[in-house]
């Protein structure tokens, strides 16, 4: 992609840009953060920003239809509304207006109004446009095990091929942990930190033999690997995914882990041969769904040893719950998100108790970044591989993950719990570890 900004001596042509910044001008208590370019090819708002391309009079219908974030990520995807410039950068400036003079960025009735009256006006009104071809089509109860399949199959069946144009030679789709800032310090050294420091946290590095460890949700099995390869214990990892199954059974094969490795395709819910000494479960607790987390909990609990331990590392949420409009709609559907005091709460309801808590915002800023580099490098791949429209999805689920890890709108903790014994006691060392 070229980006490019607004020309500093840019005509102003009186036309649509100009009645569209009169709609959306106020949702900023004061001068637009970027500049709007409409299919007229007028032109409003100030030079030397991000422009916002209106290419034709749908993209309005579908904001009218949809008003607010999944009307702009619809209208986004399809190629309807495009940003020149850095589309970062764009976000960025938007949020900061906002912060910065009190404003409100949710549309009021009187905005609708005047956005219904604009399109009157310029012919823009017409039946609802269809949804685009990516948005996710569910069916079923919610959190149902059909469901959920369908749900995790929308996310994760892409293909190999494609989450690997994203992560690192890990295939670690989680954030990462880093412990430098030195140059040739890479995403590839801070995921293998974070699989390091998960198993540390759990007392892998003084596993016994025979030692079982159960990873629920376990991806592409980084950190089923890792445990085996580098600690010696036995690994149970369980996913619904049948592409990441297929991915971990090859590197298994390849690394000569079958003796140690053992990756199902199940869902959690059906895991029924615990005890298990150590679990963890990195970035899937978001998937279980509101309602079904005591399952979940409830689970750990039935399947770890009395004296266990086990991590979750979870990304919360600290405004609305759940996973935002254009996140349950394009690439998590279901997907659930609380304040990590709630998790904690629902965590100790099941009968575990929390030793740490270990915020990891800021590295999730840096691990995304890392992503959406990658991700431009191979932007004509990544379109040959599964279509411009996904790619645009995945561009802008990028961007608004980092820019929201940055304001601080959403955070990812790891959570360290154990299995009481029967008299109370936790199993810990005296002195803190880690």
């Amino acid at each position: 992609m070229t980006l490019t900004t607004a020309p500093t001596n840019a005509s102003r042509v009186s036309g649509a840009a100009d009645q569209l910044a009169a709609v959306v001008t106020p949702l900023f208590a004061g001068e637009l953060p970027v500049r709007i370019r409409a299919w007229d090819g007028s032109e409003a708002g100030p030079d030397g920003v991000p422009v916002v391309v209106l290419r034709d009079a749908g993209a309005l219908r579908r904001l009218l239809f949809h008003p607010g974030e999944l009307g702009l990520a619809q209208a986004y995807v399809t190629g309807e509304i495009d940003v020149e410039g850095d589309l970062l950068d764009g976000f960025r400036r938007v949020w900061q207006a906002v912060r910065e003079r009190g404003a409100s960025p949710k549309l009021s009735p009187a905005t609708v109004a005047a956005g219904l009256r604009t399109a009157v006006r310029l012919g823009a009104l017409g039946l609802p446009p269809a949804p685009p071809s990516s948005q996710a089509r569910l069916r079923g109860r919610l959190h149902s095990a059909l469901r959920d399949r369908q749900a995790i199959s929308h996310h994760y069946d892409l293909s190999n091929e494609f989450y690997a144009l994203i992560l690192d030679p890990h295939m670690a789709y989680s954030c990462a942990y880093f412990t430098s800032d030195a140059p040739d310090y890479t995403l590839e050294d801070a995921q293998r930190d974070k699989l390091d420091l998960v198993c540390r946290k759990l007392g892998l590095d003084r596993a016994k033999p025979g030692h079982r460890h159960l990873d629920i949700g376990c991806g592409w099995g980084s950190l089923s690997l890792h445990a085996a390869e580098q600690y010696g214990v036995q690994v149970v990892g369980v996913t619904i995914a049948a592409e990441q199954k297929a991915f971990i059974d090859q590197r298994i094969a390849e690394r000569g882990l079958a003796d140690r490795v053992e990756i199902r395709l199940q869902d959690y819910r059906d895991v029924a041969d615990g005890p298990f000494d150590t679990i963890s479960s990195i970035e899937m607790g978001e998937h279980v769904g509101e309602k079904n987390y005591p399952v979940f909990t409830g689970g750990i609990h039935r399947l770890l040893r009395e004296g266990g331990r086990a991590l979750v590392q979870q990304m919360s949420r600290t405004t609305r719950p759940g996973g935002g409009p254009f996140i349950e709609a394009f690439i998590a559907p279901d997907m659930h998100m609380r304040p990590v005091g709630e998790t904690v709460d629902l965590i100790e309801q099941a009968g575990l108790e929390v030793r740490d808590v270990h915020a990891l915002r800021e590295h999730y800023v840096w691990t995304v970044d890392a992503w959406y580099a990658t991700f431009e490098e191979n932007w004509d791949r990544v379109v040959g591989l599964v279509g411009e429209e996904v790619a645009r999805v995945w561009r802008l689920y990028l961007v608004g993950g980092a820019l929201a890890f940055e304001e601080g709108r959403m955070g990812v903790d790891q959570i360290l719990m154990v299995k009481p014994l029967p008299d109370g006691s936790s199993g810990l060392p005296r002195v803190r570890e880690l």
